[in-house]
């Protein structure tokens, strides 16, 4: 009895005595009180730990939930933190880098970098075997409002929805980057196809802002728009499709956005697609689910296409997401398609604290139904890997290669032929499974969509071969759709 009483003892005081971190934030531009979640990021080698990859890089985070927080009052981060890898208290003994950010969730994507979140410029402290000590962070920065300098060929086009609008119970626009050809101010009365280069998942079209060298380039030798759709919402890339989470984008984008696109500039009506990655998935998913809207696709190195193999895992199988079935880690990221870089386990590890904005649960917004706390369903346990089934009914909506073999008989006179998919052989992400999968699912529905495979990974895939073959097919299409028209 005695010695349970002093194992009490001395587990009350090491939860007593644990470290803490003192958090506040003083700021003109907000005032409060901040209710919301607010995390702190650790680092010994980034100088500027908030800004570190998730789940690619691993490094210690936390979070905490607070309400009515006023400016100048402290938060404590200790052990009863949600944490990575390890609680506050265990993390391993050295000097850090530290930034707390308070997560205002206005509308930006990634929590370190969305405009009106608080933070710190980065304090070095040490981490010592002290478990009394107590660290202090005031978080006087604020991240300032994104901004777009137009230039004579490059435009930014903000189009309010609606549709997002109602959704989101405020305001909401679909942003682009319209660029121009040469063209379009040497033959003013020219009209001009549009192609649709959505980017891949952190992609920002903010960064074209002011840009006063760069022109639209040609579809092979065909004059174009571009419009450089970058996807951000506040919970990853929306992908620009309809979903529980995110709301109609699909719609937005096709019922809202293009009209408008339309309207203020010289296009012709001929509407291509690509992209690369998330990009990649997007541009397949928009072409298969509005095939009268758009012309063409060409799908590069895609997020995963079919979801029998999904990076590697058959979740219709119901196959562990973080361990194969010797108990070995699943790799999320590898170098080469062989060699790991990082597991799935650190991935969903560190996205199970940073709760928003992040690749995983960017896809589990878009594919998974609303938990009874507003935020999306997971598709699986962050610490066991086990699949939720009841989840995963809710993901095969979003199998583009199960949507194509259940619907191809209403698809074919709109879809016949318009579809393109490449990837390299040694996608860092494993993506080349699924597009296998997915091209032998539509061999024997004779959709002419062509296949092709290239010695690369999701980096180095980008020949130029690779995208002449790419171009040359979206020219194919445009003189397609010229013949159509009768133009």
């Amino acid at each position: 009895m005695k010695k349970l009483t002093t194992l009490l003892l001395l587990l009350i005081c090491s939860f007593s005595f644990a470290q803490q971190f003192k958090v506040s934030y003083t700021d003109s531009d907000f005032k409060g009180p901040f209710t919301g979640k607010v995390f702190l990021y650790m680092s010994k080698e980034n100088k500027n730990p908030k800004d570190g990859f998730v789940g690619i890089t691993s490094f210690p985070v936390f979070s905490i939930d607070v309400e009515d927080v006023k400016s100048g009052e402290m938060v404590v981060f200790n052990d009863d933190a949600k944490s990575y890898p390890v609680k506050l208290s265990d993390i391993e003994r050295g000097e850090y880098y530290v930034q707390a950010v308070w997560d205002r969730n206005l509308g930006g994507r990634a929590i370190n970098e969305s405009p009106g979140n608080i933070y710190n410029t980065a304090t070095k402290v040490t981490i010592s075997q002290n478990r009394d000590a107590v660290y202090t962070v005031n978080c006087s920065e604020i991240l300032p409002k994104n901004t777009f300098v137009d230039t004579e060929f490059i435009k930014e086009l903000k189009v309010n929805s609606i549709l997002l609008s109602k959704f989101y119970n405020r305001e909401v626009s679909v942003d682009a980057a319209v660029i121009l050809p040469k063209e379009y101010y040497e033959q003013p009365n020219r009209k001009f196809p549009v192609s649709f280069n959505i980017s891949g998942y952190g992609g920002n079209y903010y960064n074209l802002s002011n840009t006063k060298t760069y022109k639209s380039q040609p579809i092979d030798t065909i004059a174009c728009i571009t419009v450089y759709l970058d996807g951000n919402c506040p919970l990853g890339h929306s992908v620009y499709t309809n979903s529980e989470n995110n709301g109609p984008w699909g719609d937005a984008l096709t019922k809202e956005f293009i009209p408008t696109l339309e309207k203020q500039y010289r296009t012709n009506g001929a509407k291509l697609l690509t992209g690369h990655s998330s990009g990649g998935w997007t541009a397949l998913s928009l072409q298969v689910h509005y095939p009268e809207v758009f012309d063409g696709c060409w799908s590069s190195s895609p997020d995963v296409v079919d979801f029998r193999d999904y990076q590697g895992v058959n979740l219709y199988e119901g196959e562990n997401m973080l361990y194969k079935e010797d108990g070995a880690q699943r790799s999320v990221a590898t170098v080469a398609g062989r060699f790991p870089w990082a597991s799935s386990k650190q991935m969903y590890g560190m996205e199970n604290i940073i709760y928003r904005g992040e690749q995983m649960h960017s896809l589990d917004a878009v594919f998974s139904t609303k938990g009874a706390d507003g935020n999306p369903l997971r598709i699986c346990d962050p610490k066991t890997g086990e699949i939720n089934p009841q989840v995963f009914e809710h993901w095969k909506k979003y199998d583009l290669s199960l949507y194509l073999r259940n619907n191809w008989s209403s698809l074919k006179k709109d879809l016949e032929g318009k579809i393109r998919v490449s990837v390299g052989e040694q996608d860092n992400f494993l993506l080349n499974g699924a597009v296998h999968k997915l091209d032998e699912a539509m061999q024997p529905l004779n959709t002419k969509f062509q296949f092709e495979y290239f010695p690369g990974d999701h980096f180095t895939v980008f020949t130029a071969e690779y995208k002449e073959k790419g171009n040359a097919f979206l020219a194919s299409r445009y003189m397609a759709w010229k013949a159509e028209k009768g133009k």
